[in-house]
């Protein structure tokens, strides 16, 4: 969807690594599946998709044109378009457990930075043709250990590397594709500081940040702050992930919810105002630090969570106040592994839930003013 959004125009989108298809037909299976039906329940003409590829589907369509011009088509025929595409997970993002698989390969690897320029050549014969520009995410170099100084070094060789070969594709295609690297607890980048000196001296042209608002929280972040502080750096917010993390004041009086959401796909850092760091979930409940905590669990951004918890959609909507991007995308990629009775069982539930999301996105982008 394409909307005002302080006094310029926006796309709006979801993403689509909330589904697990990983090959061409599954992925435009998907879209009769899911797709359409919410840009139906929305009653829109258009609706954004931030696509997800797996890295084997990414590769056959950046080697095939006339299968990329065919996945063109079937998005125009069901009034689907893509400005924006995920490229963090790198394959099997609904795998039974995923965990610390989704940081690998990293960007001291030559399969991450293939992947990613795959999908920027994708992208460029995806963009309507309007569309001022395209974006990519992709993970904040890596999870935080080991990095050492070679690691670090490889880093920045690929982040080169990168720039280059986003340069070279807008030279060859007249688009335009940005990455935008996503903090996210954990990872070498976890705070907008961390991330200012990941990208200190690369080509800010080319790259710069994508927000994950869910990750913002969980990071104690002040939203005005940090977009300040990308700002000063000249570091562009390339794209935004409008989520919502799960928030407890009392972890103690808590617990028997919090344990429903403790599961063995997805890791659920969690942090204290205090500054408490826990890797997964599980790991703070054995732990018990004070509250509260905000933990690393995309909830649902139109409906609360159970109480005594809640979700970080105040901060949220302070951050939609205060950020300037072109690219919102909507990650709740948890539906599947919320809580019984909160997880969606069927086909057309999830598509209830993902218009439901879509709506209230739409509603606080476009009543916040210039």
């Amino acid at each position: 969807m394409r909307l005002p959004h302080h006094g310029r125009p926006v796309h709006l989108s979801y993403c689509t690594n909330v589904h697990p298809a990983e090959d061409l037909p599954g992925i435009i299976g998907q879209l009769d599946t899911y797709a359409v039906p919410v840009r139906e329940r929305l009653g829109a003409d258009v609706l954004g998709l931030g696509l997800w590829l797996a890295a084997p589907v990414a590769a056959a369509l950046a080697d095939d044109g006339e299968a990329r011009r065919l996945l063109r088509r079937e998005l125009d025929a069901r009034g689907l378009e893509v400005v924006t595409l995920n490229g963090f997970p790198y394959e099997a993002f609904q795998a039974p457990v995923v965990k610390h698989a989704v940081y690998r390969p990293d960007w001291t690897s030559v399969a991450r930075l293939d992947y990613t320029l795959d999908l920027a050549r994708i992208l460029v014969d995806l963009l309507p043709d309007d569309a001022e520009r395209g974006s990519v995410s992709t993970l904040p170099l890596a999870w935080r250990e080991p990095w050492r100084a070679a690691q670090r070094d490889a880093a920045r060789h690929m982040l080169d590397r990168l720039a280059g070969g986003l340069a070279e594709i807008a030279w060859q295609t007249g688009r335009v594709v940005r990455v935008a690297f996503e903090p996210e607890p954990g990872c070498v980048a976890e705070t907008t500081t961390q991330a200012v000196g990941m990208l200190a001296g690369a080509d800010t042209d080319r790259l710069g940040v994508c927000l994950d608002l869910a990750h913002l929280a969980c990071a104690w972040e002040d939203p005005l702050v940090s977009v300040r502080e990308l700002a000063a750096a000249g570091i562009p917010v390339v794209k935004v992930q409008v989520s919502a993390a799960l928030e407890v004041g009392d972890p103690v009086a808590a617990r028997p919810v919090l344990e429903r959401y403790a599961e063995p796909r997805f890791l659920h850092q969690t942090r204290s105002s205090a500054g408490h760091a826990c890797d997964d979930l599980d790991e703070a409940l054995a732990e018990n630090p004070p509250g509260p905590w905000r933990i690393h669990f995309h909830v649902p951004l139109h409906a609360p969570p159970e109480p005594p918890l809640t979700a970080t959609t105040p901060l949220l909507r302070e951050a939609l106040a205060v950020v300037e991007c072109d690219h919102f995308d909507v990650e709740t990629y948890t539906w599947d592994v919320l809580p019984a009775g909160q997880r969606p069982t069927s086909s057309a539930e999830l598509a209830d839930g993902i218009a439901g999301e879509l709506a209230w996105a739409r509603d606080q982008l476009t009543g916040v003013t210039a």
